[in-house]
């Protein structure tokens, strides 16, 4: 399996859209921070935006088909760029979704804001390996079956079904949301514009093997010399690559890989720890219990109970939810 899949494989992505912008300008928008497992994201489908970039102070433009992540979940703000007093903004529901609108005519901008929701402590590996800023362009496609082209496809659907807001909206939005992420990290590893980050490493034609073989055999005994063979370079240069392109070690990268691969394991109450030591490459369990509790801040038994109850508690939630509505449709067909 390829890295990326084996990465949502082990740390599920849901996407939700939020709001829908149409603003004339001037307009200006203020957000975040969210909570802190999430990512927020803007698709500009019209229009163009400048955000204020709170990771290096510089303004980015984006035009329409651009697409911005901020996995650092900060506050940030986004205008039209005169500098003049924004108008008002009206807020209103749709069937699915928020509608945010001016009475604005000139320049308008439609605007899809939503964020992606990765359940900790997954959300701290992608946080880590994920550039502060991330924008990629789905206005310039390379064809249909390209990566671009397929975002830009991803995003024409999800403009229609705001236009739209038909039965079943809110979860072909939220389900496009999420594709939209795994296709996002995509093309950034394809264009190779990322400079740094996990996405560099893969966008890297001789570290792309090494991140594959991390994700695809985490509990083999790996050596830095078998990682530098099949980066075809030497183990000084194969480090100092992934010191400059990560800020982290190779056996840093591949502990946070076994400790996630770890931490999902043990939500499984029929596995012993021992067998998740073993999974994620330990030779005994004493070993594991250190590394997990120095990577977690917590010991395997204690994640596997608040994982347990955080579980059983969400399904105490549903069950409560199924009682209402039963409720309430007994109360109806009474009626």
């Amino acid at each position: 399996m390829d890295w990326l899949s084996r990465l949502f494989e082990m740390m599920p992505v849901h996407g939700r859209l939020d709001l829908r912008c149409s603003y004339g300008a001037p307009w200006r928008i203020e957000q975040g921070p969210g909570n802190v497992n999430e990512i927020p994201y803007h698709a500009v489908l019209a229009g163009s935006a400048v955000l204020d970039d709170p990771a290096s102070g510089r303004p980015l433009h984006l035009k329409a088909g651009d697409i911005v992540l901020l996995p650092g979940n900060p506050r940030h703000i986004m205008h039209d760029g005169s500098g003049a007093a924004p108008l008002t903004v009206r807020n209103r529901a749709s069937l699915n979704f928020m509608i945010s609108e001016n009475p604005g005519s000139d320049q308008r901008l439609d605007l899809l804001c939503g964020h992606f929701s990765i359940a900790p402590p997954h959300d701290r590996l992608l946080r880590n390996y994920l550039p502060p800023v991330l924008v990629v362009s789905a206005g310039a496609t390379d064809g249909e079956q390209g990566t671009a082209g397929q975002l830009a496809g991803l995003v024409a659907l999800m403009r229609g079904e705001t236009a739209s807001d038909r039965l079943g909206g809110r979860a072909m939005l939220n389900a496009l949301s999420t594709a939209m992420f795994a296709l996002v990290l995509r093309l950034a590893s394809e264009t190779g514009d990322m400079s740094r980050g996990l996405l560099a490493l893969a966008g890297h034609p001789r570290l792309a093997p090494v991140v594959a073989a991390m994700f695809n055999e985490p509990a083999r005994a790996w050596t830095l010399p078998e990682f530098a063979q099949l980066a075809n370079m030497s183990r000084a240069t194969l480090a100092r690559q992934f010191q400059e392109k990560l800020g982290r070690s190779p056996s840093d990268l591949l502990t946070d890989i076994r400790m996630t691969l770890a931490a999902n394991e043990l939500r499984r109450s029929s596995i012993s720890t021992g067998a998740v030591a073993e999974a994620a490459g330990y030779l005994s369990e004493a070993a594991f219990q250190r590394a997990f509790k120095s990577h977690m801040g917590i010991t395997p038994a204690q994640w596997r109970k608040a994982a347990q109850t955080s579980a059983t508690a969400d399904e105490l939630e549903l069950t409560k939810s199924a009682e209402v509505t039963s409720d309430i449709g007994s109360t109806s067909a009474g009626a």
